[in-house]
């Protein structure tokens, strides 16, 4: 039989107690004072302008005058801060959600492309992009001229490969010269026409673009018809340098080709035709009658213009995808990073299993993600509320109020020609406090995973 004997360490004495409290204030005095500078930071460039900014938000535009909570009820009174909060909901709703969504697919695509280091790099690089420099970027992009705006100038050409585009649409009609502008910006003939008959159509206010391919008039008009045919001619009644009679085809004056034509007897079309390149067109065999010669409307229609994306309507969503582009890579990176940790064996399971890709994604890689994405989300979150540059620089002036959020209806009521930096101050405090539940949420977040 053994016995186990047990080292006691002797108790500290009176004599070497007092150098280790001593030892142990002076780590504590040195870990202060590596501490100091950091704390006097934070309180100078965060606790101290929060304290002001609560205090700031009780009195009057002038700083003199307490005035309670007026400041608070005032804000919820306040057309314009009400817009704000809508919008700064629509952001909050679904800026982040897109934002997961895209960088979880995107997360779990790259893993199956070869050169998936150049992919992330391509996707992050927005990220390098400051705000100021991204919003000139997008406000160009958004700009409604199609020569300027690269997304309009896509819209439009997509547009007219499909529906096409007017003949003319600056050209008119003389007054007085035979032909009566309808209701729908067509054009028809004062006096009615009969086969056999043949009927000079003079329009002005013809871009020289659009006579590109068009020949002399004069012999088409002077072509008698054929019995039983109604022909004419639709020329630009316009002589280059000056002279000629109005009314009448002139040597040089040109025809207007691929203009659509149609005879038209008792408000029914009876036949339709295109212009040669002459201007030249013709109606065979049209039964005998009085006939009205008409040039429809979609001849001079106005181009298509594409789509106001910095209208009212549009605004929000414009600069949301503005802030899709810069983040999508930082959301792709974290959430790829998180992926990288999945236990593969699991995965390989399921699909020995017999589950497919799907499946997998949905009922294993999801799950396992959630805290990343939970992460991911919450911290998007926080970033939204405080977005500021993005819609400063791209909504223009007049449309500004429709794509305010808190913190440039902060900012405007403050500095930006509201100068109520009381108002402006209880919008940084209901700003704050919408911010700390996520931050706290996510520091906590953060705690738990450390554990």
């Amino acid at each position: 039989m053994t016995a186990t004997l047990t080292k006691v360490a002797p108790a500290p004495t009176a004599g070497t107690a007092a150098p280790q409290r001593r030892a142990r204030r002076r780590g504590r005095t040195v870990a202060l004072l590596f501490v100091l500078p950091a704390l006097v930071l934070l309180g100078a460039l965060v606790l101290y302008p929060v304290l002001f900014s609560v205090g700031r938000s009780f009195f009057d535009a002038s700083g003199t005058r307490f005035v309670g909570g007026d400041n608070y009820t005032e804000m919820f009174r306040d057309p314009a801060t009400l817009k704000a909060v809508r919008n700064t909901t629509v952001w909050v709703v679904v800026a982040p959600a897109l934002l997961t969504g895209l960088g979880l697919i995107l997360a779990v695509l790259v893993e199956k492309v070869r050169w998936a280091t150049a992919f992330k790099l391509l996707l992050f690089m927005p990220m390098a992009v400051s705000f100021l420099a991204a919003g000139i970027i997008f406000r160009l992009a958004y700009d409604e001229d199609p020569d300027k705006g690269v997304l309009n100038a896509a819209v439009v050409g997509v547009h007219d490969v499909f529906r096409g585009t007017s003949s003319y649409p600056t050209a008119r009609a003389r007054d007085g010269q035979g032909l009566t502008e309808g209701a729908d910006g067509s054009y028809r003939t004062t006096a009615t026409a009969s086969p056999g008959d043949t009927v000079a159509l003079g329009l002005v206010g013809v871009a020289p673009k659009d006579l590109e391919g068009a020949e002399p008039a004069l012999a088409a008009a002077a072509r008698a018809a054929d019995p039983g045919e109604l022909r004419g001619v639709v020329y630009l009644d316009f002589t280059p340098g000056g002279g000629g009679k109005q009314g009448a085809v002139d040597r040089q004056e040109s025809g207007l080709p691929a203009m659509t034509v149609e005879a038209v007897r008792d408000g029914r079309t009876a036949a339709s035709t295109t212009t040669a390149a002459d201007g030249s067109f013709r109606f065979p065999g049209l039964e005998a009658g009085a006939y009205t010669v008409t040039l429809p409307g979609s001849n001079f229609a106005p181009p298509y213009e594409g789509i106001s994306w910095l209208g009212p309507t549009l605004v929000t969503p414009a600069v949301i995808g503005a802030y899709l582009w810069i983040w999508t890579g930082f959301a792709m990176v974290l959430i790829g990073a998180g992926l990288s940790t999945l236990p593969r064996d699991t995965l390989e399971a399921a699909r020995m299993d017999g589950a497919n890709e799907w499946q997998v994604f949905r009922r294993i890689t999801v799950p396992l993600l959630a805290p990343v994405l939970t992460v991911v989300f919450v911290t998007l979150v926080i970033n939204v509320m405080k977005v500021f540059d993005l819609v400063y620089i791209i909504a223009p002036g007049p449309v500004q109020e429709d794509a305010t959020v808190l913190a440039t209806q902060m900012w405007l009521v403050s500095f930006g020609g509201g100068n109520d930096q009381g108002l402006g101050s209880a919008l940084g405090v209901l700003l704050l406090l919408l911010v700390v539940p996520a931050m706290v949420f996510n520091v906590r977040r953060f705690k738990g995973s450390q554990r």
